[in-house]
């Protein structure tokens, strides 16, 4: 049986909690030097979010986020950043709801051919991020930046009622068209003026549950894992790292292409002008907060999501809703600034312990070394000694012998 690492534990949660503790801190300063009362729009958040309606938007963006996030932490776990994760889920969204309007298969089928389109675009859309990585050694940063501007011009182009769009009667917008009934993910209902939760809310709880499993119990995420660590230690075990890498990319751009999923089918049932965007970098925010962890991921999902939908209401007490935008940038730049800290505290703690360790060992050995057995009088003193006495007993009876 494991045992339990009480230092480990700790270790693990003090950075996230002095990242937050600052980025209170120091939005509380920002608030503070704006003239406003600091503690008034935290009050305000939390009324918000006491009611059911709030609630239920807070996990539907959660679930959207923590997907956001499991892309992005595979390619963490791999050593990669995946910064494209925005582009890939929009380029599949759109994909997957043009695909999902010009088909009407039955229930599960319909909404199997739309997740497996999206999943199938978001990987083929990171994939050639991972080809540029495997063939050309492209930086994934440069290459997932690139391809999150051309998926933003592709979609526009796609849109156009010239193209595959359309444009509804008296409005700006343009929209893929609505998806047929049968491709609806059916939610949980919350009551009447609450809402539902988005179904693809539990698929994304499912998909927490898988990237654990995977990345912790199986050879192929030990491998994973092992690569983003060393990669040429990897390849000296017998793994091969390009092919690794093009599968780790693979596998966060088919996460990505989920990403849209609860929104697509779950709300809007169409691809538009007005589709969320952004949460891709957003993801980015969640990982790193929730160090790869689901746990930790899903936690911060949770807070993110607070942040976004409480804080619409500030604005009606005379607060910019902005805070929380303040706030999740500060989150940013408290988590590089904590999780060093705590990592060199980290290195810190372990040497001070193997250094316990070695002193304890040594002060063993030299107890050891003084023991009952080895002082005068001792065992082997008289064993000399009896082995002296039975020489000069040999020697005495050999000159009896030759008088």
């Amino acid at each position: 049986m494991k045992k339990f690492d009480k230092d480990r534990l700790i270790l693990g949660l003090a950075g996230p909690v002095l990242a937050l503790v600052v980025a209170i801190a120091l939005t509380t300063v920002v608030l503070l030097a704006s003239g406003t009362n600091p503690f008034e729009p935290y009050r305000i958040m939390f009324e918000s979010a006491s009611y059911v309606d709030v609630q239920v938007l807070i996990v539907n963006q959660a679930g959207t986020y923590y997907l956001a996030a499991l892309a992005v932490a595979v390619g963490f776990r791999m050593n990669l950043f995946n910064i494209g994760v925005d582009g890939q889920y929009r380029l599949a969204a759109m994909v997957a709801a043009l695909v999902g309007a010009s088909v009407n298969l039955p229930g599960p089928l319909q909404i199997a051919l739309i997740v497996i389109t999206a999943m199938l675009v978001g990987a083929f859309w990171s994939g050639i991020a991972g080809i540029l990585k495997t063939t050309r050694g492209v930086s994934e940063v440069v290459s997932t930046i690139m391809l999150n501007s051309i998926a933003t011009s592709l979609v526009a182009w796609l849109i156009l009622p010239k193209n595959f769009g359309e444009q509804p009667p008296g409005s700006n917008n343009l929209t893929t068209g609505e998806i047929p009934e049968s491709g609806w993910f059916p939610g949980l209902s919350m009551g009447a003026e609450a809402g539902e939760i988005y179904g693809f809310t539990f698929v994304a709880a499912l998909c927490g549950v898988i990237y654990w499993f995977v990345l912790g119990r199986t050879r192929f995420g030990f491998d994973l894992r092992a690569t983003g660590a060393s990669e040429s230690a990897a390849q000296a075990s017998g793994v091969d790292a390009k092919k690794m890498i093009l599968t780790s990319m693979l596998i966060s751009g088919a996460i990505a292409g989920l990403v849209g999923m609860p929104t697509l089918l779950g709300d809007t049932h169409t691809y538009s002008l007005d589709f969320p965007t952004g949460i891709g970098f957003t993801g980015i925010t969640i990982a790193l907060l929730g160090r790869n962890h689901p746990l930790g991921i899903a936690f911060s999902a949770l807070l993110i999501a607070f942040l976004d939908k409480s804080s619409a209401s500030l604005d009606q007490y005379g607060y910019e809703k902005e805070i929380a935008t303040i706030m999740q940038g500060l989150i940013v730049i408290s988590v590089v600034v904590s999780y060093e800290l705590v990592r060199r505290y980290g290195l810190r703690r372990q040497q001070q312990k193997v250094g316990e360790e070695l002193a304890a060992g040594g002060a063993i050995r030299t107890e050891a070394d003084s023991g009952p057995g080895s002082g005068p009088g001792s065992d082997s003193e008289s064993a000399s000694v009896s082995t002296n006495d039975t020489n000069d007993t040999n020697d005495k009876s050999d000159k009896g012998a030759a008088l």
